[in-house]
């Protein structure tokens, strides 16, 4: 009578461990993009909220509310501000503490790591054009968002990018106050709306 072997043979053992790693290997940078692009898309929905929040405030007190946005490195530091001598939001007036602070100011890789604004190399702007410049922040010169007590806001785009190339817009209508929310697909190479 021969005695069966119920266990596993060396080669047996070896390649169902190659199989594993050979997965393991292919699913591991997929995991990190994916991971990467929800941080992004959590840091574009973050700023989103924070800005149809200040539009809220602005109506609920009528006084103009909106974020200023200082450059650090190549990133961006925001701070949430009201208009104190209603005559809007002024960066001149933000200094001198006419127009004040709501909070700290932050940066958004301070809530998502690896997160900032900035538009990636080669990505065009949320308008089809080529884009000319790198800079996350499009609100004119004074790098103010304003949201005015009737409703209305400033006209532009927040680009926030983040690990594994993932590419987001913010963008608001003005005179709507609209807020929607944009993904760069880089496989059709357009700016896909979310909302």
């Amino acid at each position: 009578m021969r005695r069966r072997n119920s266990g596993f043979t060396l080669p047996e053992l070896l390649l169902a461990l190659s199989i594993i790693a050979t997965l393991t290997t292919m699913a591991i940078p997929q995991g990190l993009r994916a991971t990467g692009d929800l941080r992004t898309r959590e840091a574009a929905q973050y700023m989103a909220r924070r800005l149809a929040s200040a539009r809220f405030q602005a109506i609920k007190r009528s006084t103009a509310h909106g974020f200023r946005f200082e450059p650090v490195g190549d990133d961006y530091r925001l701070t949430l501000v009201a208009d104190g001598n209603r005559n809007g939001l002024r960066t001149a007036e933000v200094q001198a503490g006419i127009d004040r602070t709501l909070g700290d100011p932050e940066l958004l890789g301070g809530h998502f790591s690896g997160v900032s604004f900035g538009l990636l190399d080669g990505v065009p702007d949320a308008d089809g054009l080529p884009a000319g410049t790198t800079d996350g922040v499009r609100f004119g010169a004074s790098k103010i968002v304003a949201l005015n007590g009737d409703g209305s806001c400033s006209s532009g785009t927040l680009y926030v990018r983040g690990p594994a190339r993932s590419q987001y817009a913010v963008r608001l209508l003005g005179s709507t106050g609209r807020i929607r929310l944009l993904k760069f697909d880089a496989s059709r190479g357009a700016w896909v709306s979310l909302s």
